[in-house]
């Protein structure tokens, strides 16, 4: 046809247009309360229905000090924090370092229930304590910091979500599989076996269209078809050992995966899926997190009590923050705006919280016992891909 070229750029050409008005609409906004420049998506062949990704060069482009999108700008600056051995939460006003709340989960038959991570919801208008053992999830809504409805689902050791949105994937560690289930009714869509022992933590390709996961007994990770939901292979990990946290770099090359018993993060080039390099950072490595501005990953050292900083440039150990006395700084979330970094101290009932300009160490915290996945929140980003807010 004559026009066919002219047709298809200017389609090309509105689409862009239509994208960038929804992400204006969508008002993220910064520390002054202002909107931030939109940047024009990247052309990407993305997963469909997955927002468009800002900028190839740094995944995390939305995460930015104080960009928190309209959706959760008025809810309380809150940590919630799940004490595993306790079958508790508390809530930790951060501007305070005092516990402003805390309730006990509800339970339905003997034993613990072991709530392992508090998990935003990929719209972020949920929050959910993720029991596994207790086979459940309760809600906590963001906007009140109040606890709500309590859910069956099977084994939900963590969570997360499809970049689109369409589904919540949990980490069903016992069971050996990934349940996809519909992302607003929790109802089971697909069930999933994963053919390893110990999935738990897991991260997506730049597109969205891949998930790599660890399996933290049998000391491999999988990688998994987003779209047609299946495991389309394995990989044994050098050194052995026990992987943990697994993050995208925010240049979208690789995976980083921390590994409590060789005591680094290995370096996996998801597209080839193979691994290219080893980073000792510090006795039980376990969890990742990375700096407002993409240019450092923290790595808690639940082992021995510290935190290492790995430069993302050059891909080694830049400092270490040891924690006075000891500790066993596991999982958590750095805040709004960058300047803290906050963890649970898995084995001392206790939180900490870091100087993230110098590593002090500001706060410690008590709280129940065995604190996990804590989440901070709100979070700076669009959406949430889960775990203890995996932001996009």
């Amino acid at each position: 046809m004559r026009f066919s070229h002219r047709l298809v750029v200017a389609a090309g050409l509105f689409a862009l247009s239509a994208a960038w008005l929804r992400l204006h609409a969508a008002g993220i906004k910064g520390e002054s309360g202002g909107l931030h420049a939109a940047r024009v998506p990247v052309a990407f062949d993305i997963l469909p229905g997955m927002p468009p990704v800002l900028d190839p060069g740094n995944m995390y482009a939305a995460n930015g000090p104080g960009m928190l999108s309209a959706t959760v700008k008025n809810d309380p600056y809150r940590v919630y924090v799940p004490n595993s051995k306790s079958d508790t939460v508390d809530i930790i006003d951060p501007n305070t370092y005092k516990i402003v709340g805390h309730f006990d989960l509800p339970k339905h038959r003997k034993g613990l229930l072991e709530p392992q991570h508090v998990v935003p919801s990929w719209d972020l208008r949920k929050l959910w304590v993720a029991q596994d053992l207790g086979d459940q999830l309760t809600m906590i809504d963001p906007a009140t910091g109040k606890q709500g409805e309590t859910i069956h689902v099977d084994d939900p050791y963590n969570m997360y979500y499809t970049p689109d949105g369409k589904y919540a994937i949990v980490m069903a560690e016992r069971e050996k599989r990934i349940d996809f289930r519909d992302a607003q009714t929790m109802k089971v869509v697909n069930r999933v076996p994963v053919g390893c022992a110990g999935v738990n933590h897991a991260d997506f390709t730049p597109d969205g269209r891949y998930m790599i996961a660890t399996c933290e007994f049998s000391s491999e990770i999988i990688k998994v078809d987003v779209a047609n939901q299946k495991v389309l292979a394995h990989l044994k990990l050098e050194p052995r050992g026990m992987p943990q946290d697994c993050r995208l770099s925010p240049d979208g090359k690789v995976f980083y995966i921390a590994n409590m018993d060789a005591d680094g993060v290995h370096v996996i080039d998801g597209n080839a899926f193979r691994q290219i390099a080893f980073i000792r950072t510090g006795k039980g490595a376990h969890g990742e997190y990375f700096s407002r501005d993409a240019k450092y990953m923290y790595v808690s050292n639940r082992g021995e009590g510290s935190v290492s900083l790995i430069d993302l440039a050059t891909r080694k150990v830049a400092t270490k923050w040891v924690i006075p006395g000891g500790g066993s700084p596991d999982m958590g979330g750095v805040s709004i705006d960058g300047k803290k970094l906050w963890l649970s101290g898995r084995y001392n009932g206790e939180v900490y919280v870091f100087d993230t300009s110098n590593g002090n160490l500001l706060a410690r915290i008590k709280v129940g016992k065995d604190p996990h996945g804590l989440c901070v929140w709100p979070q700076p980003g669009r959406y949430s891909l889960g775990h203890t807010g995996n932001m996009r």
